[in-house]
């Protein structure tokens, strides 16, 4: 039983505190039952073409030692830092923060900022590319669909990658792994051995932990800076009593119903997303590519400026989604964020909910990077007895050691166990009626 009022909103005087989200704007929402605007709707004088930060220093070919000459170079897992094989000398990229600005003051951000590397991808764009090295002077060719990192066939020298093609081969920032493969191991392993009891013994006999791979998977970074709009109707329980009697009795409540509207200013850090459809592509029924999110987030705001040499020795998958392609999915986000601030913060009186009749978010500013994040990962396939098969993953996060994974299940065991324990519940029950 629902008694409907129309006093002053007795949460409506509530601010939102400022460390989280600033306060409200005093201009009044949108009224339930007036036109939505659809979400990620970009405010007015937003620049139609975005800035794009490019990193013009940036140089192709020989990767040197800044000590000792040498190319051979590669990331130091245990301390983060590039260390060159030759003399050990060990230094850090070029801070991705400084260079992209991606830990500028949100607040002032307005129309699209986007990286270099954020660029629109060009089906056209040739894979395979031609270095003159400069230690010998001999052609290298470096095939960027499979690697950013090549070797002089004549001086040995390494040739990297470094400067943004529209392939999606080259990141603007990348996230070194702090993690190193033992440790991932060690938790493949712990995370296994709690499943165990369930797992099918094929998958059991074929475990090989020390299989796992270290990559680095495409994700776009973005910041924003938005002003979120909602209303919509909230109730507030009054009395709750029971009437009827017998089988007929139930418990009825009243409640008073207002008008509810939040307005905010809300401004998001680091929203990491999948730059990759495969990985995107959360089919359950064939994969457990959700397993991925599960290990999030990653502390984006220690990363550098992209260099090859972080990613030799491990993995790396080519980003193949436009900005256009992710945008209604980071819109979407966005507007999830602000709902959830708002009813964290502010919705508390309203403990029979509040349903959003208008929702609404105006993208003031957003600014964009591709990013290399680091994953050990460690697969599975299984081939079910229907013939089909089913991809399973471990995954562990490189830098925080966050461990989720999906573990084959020996369906026959969990079925006997489940009978047998109905089992012994219908005889517990006979018994208790037997004694009562």
């Amino acid at each position: 039983m629902t008694t409907a009022h129309n006093p002053p909103d007795p949460a409506g005087h509530q601010e939102l505190p400022t460390a989280a989200v600033p306060p409200a704007v005093a201009e009044p929402a949108t009224a339930p039952g007036e036109p939505t605007a659809p979400a990620g709707h970009v405010a007015p004088g937003e620049p139609a073409t975005p800035t794009v930060v490019s990193h013009d220093d940036a140089q192709d070919g020989l990767a040197k030692c800044p000590r000792c000459g040498a190319t051979e170079i590669a990331l130091n897992v245990a301390s983060g830092m590039l260390r060159c094989a030759f003399c050990r000398h060990e230094w850090t990229g070029q801070g991705g923060s400084d260079d992209l600005f991606i830990n500028q003051d949100i607040t002032t951000l307005a129309g699209m900022v986007i990286g270099a590397g954020s660029q629109d991808i060009v089906a056209s764009t040739d894979d395979v590319l031609t270095f003159k090295c400069s230690a010998c002077g001999a052609e290298v060719v470096v095939n960027t669909a499979e690697s950013t990192q090549s070797r002089c066939h004549w001086c040995r020298n390494k040739l990297s990658m470094n400067q943004q093609i529209a392939n999606g081969a080259v990141p603007d920032i990348v996230l070194p792994f702090s993690l190193k493969k033992e440790q991932a191991v060690e938790r493949i392993q712990a995370f296994v051995k709690k499943r165990r009891a369930f797992a099918h013994p094929q998958f059991l006999k074929e475990f090989a932990p020390e299989n796992v791979m270290g990559v680095y998977l495409p994700y776009m970074v973005v910041d924003i800076n938005a002003h979120a709009q909602f209303a919509g109707e909230g109730e507030h329980r009054t009395r709750t009593y029971t009437i009827g009697s017998g089988d007929k009795k139930r418990t009825v409540y009243d409640a008073d119903v207002y008008g509810v509207r939040r307005e905010t200013d809300i401004y998001i850090n680091d929203l990491t997303v999948e730059s990759s459809s495969e990985r995107r592509d959360q089919n359950t029924s064939v994969n457990s590519n959700n397993i991925i999110n599960s290990i999030m987030p990653f502390d984006v705001e220690n990363a550098v400026r992209y260099d090859s040499n972080y990613i030799a020795g491990f993995s790396s998958e080519r980003r193949d989604s436009d900005i256009d392609h992710l945008a209604p999915l980071v819109q979407t986000q966005a507007r999830d964020i602000a709902r959830y601030k708002v009813a964290e913060e502010t919705l508390s009186y309203y403990d029979r909910g509040v349903r959003w009749e208008n929702q609404q978010i105006d993208i003031r500013g957003q600014r964009w990077a591709a990013a290399y994040l680091p994953v050990w990962l460690y697969s599975y396939q299984q081939r079910k007895s229907n013939g089909q098969t089913f991809l399973h993953y471990v995954a562990v996060n490189g830098r925080t050691g966050e461990t989720m994974g999906s573990v084959p299940v020996n369906q026959a065991k969990l079925l006997a166990i489940s009978a047998a324990v109905q089992a012994a519940g219908m005889v517990i029950g006979s018994i208790i009626m037997v004694v009562g």
